[in-house]
């Protein structure tokens, strides 16, 4: 069984060593309450980054480190299909879980995994984090101080070139998680639920599969009204005809100063380079050796939570009440001269 905190020190082991735990990792090691204390992944590779940086065991499975003992909390940083298997085996074994957006795929298994965190006791919390971003806490804490009234509408636009990054045959499967409604939505969402302070009333929407080549969805709109009065109109757009950084001076979100004549190398890219080579080039444990972690971001899924009240590590520039693109991070270098171009160019985006 795991032990229990000790003061404030969080003893955390990490279920999938890909994009989502690369580009938290730079929090988790620079806050001094969390220790990584374990990690699994199919990936020898990565399993041996992991040793390598953080001194401690990484397992082949998530049953082998929910077992190896020494744990307080897990962060389930997987594939959007397998968060409620994984979640519902951590909570059992009587430790705490963090998990990525989505929470999972349907509704029973939401449920599942929320009362299996009932029933052992332990937390459960989900990762959408942009509903604590300085430029949305600040909004919502001036509307709730009652100086401008209430909220009565809100309106969320991003246009990015989601549908075209390098994915994974099941990335493109909308029964498996894929396409901008799994991926996208939940940010939207956890910013405007935060901005209208009220539960949603009802919620019309429709969304948008319009390549065969990727075949799921790649677009939606959505209307939402919330009780007590008010109303967001949500849209998102990952077919890479506009950029909507475009807007803040091609500065992306995670700071980077973008090239407007590079955005649409997306699909160019894809022709150019097999699409599991640049899938892959982007992982954690590819480069040789492990990398070192990069300074910690305030708006990254996962660690939000952990550093809500402190300020931006870097003074970057946000989107403000618009952003809802926590998927679109820097990563490390791809495959070619070619391909690592373009992601410095795009801003390193997912």
């Amino acid at each position: 069984m795991p032990q229990r905190m000790s003061g404030r020190v969080l003893r955390l082991g990490v279920v999938g060593l890909s994009r989502g735990f690369d580009l938290t990792r730079p929090t988790l090691v620079a806050d001094p309450r969390v220790v990584v204390a374990g990690a699994a992944d199919p990936r020898a590779e990565a399993r041996a980054a992991f040793e390598s940086e953080f001194g401690v065991a990484a397992f082949d499975t998530a049953d082998a480190l929910y077992r190896s003992g020494g744990l307080n909390a897990v962060y389930i940083a997987t594939p959007h299909e397998s968060h409620a298997e994984l979640a519902i085996a951590a909570a059992r074994q009587g430790l705490a879980v963090l998990v990525e957006k989505p929470m999972a795929l349907s509704v029973a298994d939401c449920r599942a995994m929320t009362q299996a965190a009932e029933a052992a006791g332990v937390a459960l919390v989900v990762g959408p984090s942009h509903g604590f971003d300085p430029p949305v806490a600040a909004a919502a804490d001036l509307i709730a101080s009652g100086e401008l009234g209430r909220p009565r509408m809100v309106t969320l636009t991003t246009f990015t070139d989601f549908l075209y990054r390098p994915r994974r045959p099941a990335e493109l499967e909308t029964a498996q998680g894929g396409g901008v409604v799994f991926s996208q939505a939940a940010h939207q969402v956890d910013v405007v639920r935060r901005l209208m302070d009220a539960p949603v009333r009802s919620v019309r929407a429709t969304v948008g599969a319009w390549d065969p080549a990727r075949p799921t969805e790649g677009a939606y709109q959505a209307f939402l009204t919330f009780e007590g009065g008010g109303s967001a109109a949500l849209t998102y757009s990952g077919y890479g005809r506009y950029d909507t950084d475009a807007l803040m001076g091609w500065v992306g979100e995670t700071g980077v100063a973008k090239d407007p004549a590079a955005y649409a190398v997306a699909r160019r890219r894809l022709q150019s380079v097999p699409e599991e080579e640049l899938k892959a080039a982007r992982a954690y444990g590819t480069a040789p050796g492990a990398r070192p972690a990069r300074g910690p971001r305030t708006f990254r899924p996962g660690h939000c939570r952990l550093r809500a009240r402190r300020p931006a590590a870097h003074g970057h520039r946000r989107r403000g009440l618009r952003s809802d693109r926590a998927s679109h991070r820097r990563g490390p270098g791809g495959a070619g001269d070619a391909a690592r171009r373009d992601r410095r160019a795009l801003g390193r985006r997912r």
